[in-house]
């Protein structure tokens, strides 16, 4: 890709200022911590490997929601395996904790799963404040605060390319963040921006799951790097609304 065409990923992160107050923010490299895991201690930053990565965090083990949770993740593992994208865990409870519980997690899903992805385990909530996950509307018996339900997707470069964050209440849905990784990893290189409801849009116009060509690409290079590009027609005259082809 040209100096012209900037990728989209990396245009809009380098919007984004580093963060002054300690709390993460896109474009932000992620802390590195020691912790131990269900697979043994870890360096993040090592684990990371300059591959793409999701860290989600869960409220507390044992808990019905959370269950859900860890096996639909269990259940699309492999899928992202297969993109090359790094998955772990974790919530404030100690190993022991984790490694019980997840035999509870495998039977609830039947016993076809295997959980192949490492949970950390973080009592201490050291590493939850630091990356900012700790719901102080929700607290253990002790009345400390428990992670939300948290994910962080996680370049190659170790920076956070998106976050969100559920309250305990509301369970996440797995191919939502499927589809979050696919539209970050297809706009890591390239001058495009994926559309709402992507890869189901645009199918009115007989171009589904067609993407946006960023504001920034201009209309000669639009015409040499995207030639089967085509320009909706706005009521304003603006050209904005430019598909093309997912490549």
């Amino acid at each position: 890709m040209t100096e012209a065409v900037p990728s989209g990923t990396e245009t809009y992160s380098k919007l984004y200022l580093p963060s002054t107050d300690g709390m993460l923010r896109l474009g932000d490299e992620v802390p590195n911590f020691e912790a131990n895991t269900t697979h043994g201690k870890i360096v993040f930053h090592d684990w990371l490997d300059e591959k793409w990565a999701i860290l989600f965090s869960h409220p507390d083990d044992f808990t019905p929601v959370c269950t859900t949770e860890i096996g639909r993740m269990a259940l699309k593992y492999e899928s992202f395996k297969q993109k090359g994208v790094k998955v772990i865990a974790l919530s404030c409870n100690d190993i022991t904790s984790h490694t019980t519980w997840l035999k509870d997690v495998v039977a609830h899903c039947d016993n076809k799963i295997g959980i192949d992805f490492p949970m950390i385990a973080d009592p201490t909530r050291e590493i939850a404040v630091r990356f900012g996950m700790l719901d102080p509307t929700n607290k253990d018996k002790f009345a400390l605060p428990l992670t939300a339900r948290s994910v962080f997707i996680i370049g190659p470069d170790r920076k956070l390319k998106l976050s969100l964050t559920y309250p305990a209440s509301v369970g996440r849905n797995m191919d939502e963040i499927e589809r979050c990784v696919d539209a970050l990893i297809l706009s890591w290189d390239k001058s495009i921006a994926t559309p709402a409801n992507w890869p189901h849009n645009h199918k009115e116009h007989g171009m589904e799951g067609w993407v946006f060509l960023l504001p920034t690409v201009t209309k000669d290079d639009a015409d040499k790097y995207f030639p089967d590009h085509k320009e909706l027609e706005m009521p304003s005259g603006k050209p904005y609304m430019r598909l093309t082809p997912k490549q």
